[in-house]
Parts: structure tokens; C-alpha cells; sequence
């Protein structure tokens, strides 16, 4: 059963998506909200920070607490960057279930796991994270839109050399130092944006020369920030409108406490390249990273970059593909979801 802050949480998160709490508006009380939902403080105050934490809503000192997840794209009071340390969740994947799932690939697979993978990665792995982020994340997408590569920072190198060094890539600032290190060695011009409150501030986007914008929406490192709602339609909307595109890092948001999908910029928009590492997920030795795209980008970046081969082992994506298949991934999610609720509780 869901903790109560959580099922608290959501219901908010929904009034406030749904319009019922229109931008700018106060929310009751801690102790009112507590009376009348029926809960202690301590779970109001758990379940508004999280939402504070999502961008949903703001605290305003001696005011309380405003929704500020509507439509508005034009919140950009800059804040204090935290600097906050990388997030660790202070275990990996269990290794005897890992141990014991490679045990079975290689009896299942035999000699084949010595083979050379397709380009893109091997289609089990493609389908079996095609199939993830459908249930996981409301990302619909055909296998042949996912692609496999050795780590985040690999396949920024293939999205520099996808659109070319004509373009300019606009970065959060501050942000992972890696992201423009990499750009740039694949002789990228990256401008960097400045962090607000809630994502990039509007006027730093809308005056940007950039064409291609590289965004960690979910607790942007270092500085912790999380876009609102609003930001993320307001991305959307600056990239329909400029014809620009998206890179939506997001490599923290599968720990989100709630078991309900964080909504994701792919999600709003059809200009979005999602990327994601199983690096944190399941440990730091497993290079192993992947991009989902809009159909039509696809089949672009297959034509354009089909001569690379796939800088994965096979072994590892077969392993991958099914712990995905299996269960044995979510359920792994699922007991670090617990730790950090519980960790929250105390």
C-alpha cells in the first residue's frame, strides 16, 4: 500500500494538471489541509515537499504555498544553485540476481553471445526498452526508434555529429560539465543558459541562438532543479515554434519516489530525443545508455549514422534485455522507491 504523503501527492498533482488549482493559487494550510484530508502535518509537509521539489508548487515566505504548475511560461525568479552532491541510492543491482540472469543468457544464447551486435543494438534489448518505456515512463515508441550505445557520454557524441557543427546547443548552467566537454570535442558551439527556479529562465530561451537545447528536467546536477509542468510545455512550445529540438537527459527520475511516471518532455512534444543510462540504475561499470526518437528523426539518424557499429557487447544487452523482460529491473526500482519513501519518513 502506498504511503499516505504519496497518495496525497498525487491527488494534488492531478488538481494542479487538471486546472482545479489555477496558477498562482494558494493551497490550504498544512494543518488545514491535514484536517481536512484527514492525515498528520508530517504527511502534508511530505507530500508538498515533493511537489515543491517537482515544480508543481513554490513556498513564498510567511505566505504558504502557491501552485505554479499551470501554463504560465514566464516564471524566471533566478535562485540560490544548490550544488548538491550526485544523487546515490547506496546499492546496486543485486549481484546474484545479475550473476544468475547472465548464467541464463549464456545457456539460452550459447555461442551467439559471442557475435557482433547490429549497429543500433540487438533488437531483444531495442524491443524489451521500447516496452519499458511504455509502461514505465507513457513513452510510446517503436524498437526501431530506441538506439544502444556505451553511456550518456557516447551518444552525446552521436547527436553532436547527427546535427552537425553548424548548430548551437543551448546547456544548463550550471550543469553536468561533461555535457559541453563533449559537445565541444565534436566541435559544437554550446551556449549556456541560466537556471531559474524552475528550469531555463523564458527570456534566456527565447533570446537564445540556440537550435538544439540539452535539458536534465528531473533534478538537474549540480543544481537539484526540477522544471514545472509549465516549463516543460513551455520547452515544448519554444521548440515547435523555433523548429529546434530537444535533448531530454534524464537520468535521475526512475528514483522519483512515487511509483507514477514523472511526465516527460517526449512526451509533450514530437522534436524530442529522450536519453537515458543504465549506469545508475544498475551499476557504474555498465556502460550502457540509449535514445529514444520521434519516428521521422529515426530514420534520419539510421541512414545518416548505420556505418557505426554498436559499441555495446552483446553478452550485456541480452543480460539487459531481460532483466527488463523479467521483472527483475522494476522490482529493483521499486525496493530503492521504498528506501528513499522511507527515508522521507523519518
Amino acid at each position: 500500500m502506498k504511503a499516505k504523503y504519496l497518495l496525497l501527492y498525487e491527488k494534488i498533482k492531478r488538481e494542479i494538471a487538471s486546472g482545479a488549482f489555477a496558477e498562482g493559487r494558494k493551497l490550504p494550510s498544512k494543518r488545514t489541509l491535514a484536517a481536512d484530508e484527514g492525515v498528520s502535518v508530517i504527511t502534508v509537509e511530505n507530500a508538498y515537499a515533493l511537489l515543491e521539489e517537482e515544480g508543481y508548487i513554490e513556498a513564498r515566505e510567511r505566505r504558504g504555498y502557491f501552485a505554479v504548475g499551470g501554463n504560465n511560461f514566464n516564471h524566471s525568479e533566478t535562485v540560490e544553485i544548490r550544488h548538491e552532491k550526485p544523487f546515490a541510492v547506496g546499492e546496486y543491482f543485486p549481484f546474484s540476481v545479475y550473476a544468475k540472469t547472465t548464467r541464463k543468457v549464456l545457456s539460452d544464447y550459447g555461442e551467439r553471445t559471442l557475435s557482433k551486435s547490429s549497429p543500433f543494438g540487438c533488437e531483444e534489448l531495442r524491443r524489451a526498452i521500447a516496452s519499458y518505456l511504455a509502461r514505465s515512463r507513457n513513452i510510446f515508441v517503436d524498437y526501431t526508434q530506441v538506439f544502444i550505445g556505451s553511456g550518456s557520454e557516447y551518444l552525446y557524441g552521436l547527436i553532436a555529429q547527427f546535427f552537425g557543427q553548424g548548430k548551437v546547443f543551448g546547456v544548463e548552467d550550471p550543469s553536468y560539465e561533461k555535457i559541453s566537454l563533449v559537445y565541444g570535442a565534436n566541435g559544437v558551439k554550446c551556449e549556456k543558459l541560466k537556471l531559474s527556479a524552475d528550469g531555463i529562465g523564458s527570456e534566456e530561451l527565447s533570446d537564445s541562438a540556440a537550435d538544439v537545447l540539452h535539458i536534465t528536467s528531473y533534478k538537474s546536477y549540480p543544481s537539484g532543479v526540477t522544471a514545472s509542468r509549465a516549463k516543460k510545455k513551455g520547452y515544448a512550445e519554444w521548440a515547435e515554434k523555433k523548429g529546434a529540438y530537444i535533448v531530454e537527459d534524464d537520468f535521475s527520475s526512475e528514483f522519483h519516489p512515487s511509483a507514477m511516471p514523472v511526465e516527460t518532455v517526449f512526451s509533450l512534444s514530437d522534436r524530442v530525443i529522450y536519453l537515458n543510462t543504465f549506469s545508475k540504475t544498475v551499476a557504474p561499470s555498465l556502460r550502457v545508455g540509449y535514445m529514444a526518437m520521434p519516428k521521422d528523426l529515426a530514420e534520419e539518424f539510421s541512414k545518416k549514422l548505420g556505418f557505426y557499429s554498436c559499441t555495446v557487447p552483446l553478452l550485456d544487452q541480452l543480460v539487459l534485455a531481460e532483466l527488463l523482460n523479467g521483472g527483475d529491473f522494476e522490482r529493483h526500482l521499486n525496493r530503492i522507491r521504498r528506501k528513499i519513501r522511507r527515508e522521507r519518513q523519518m
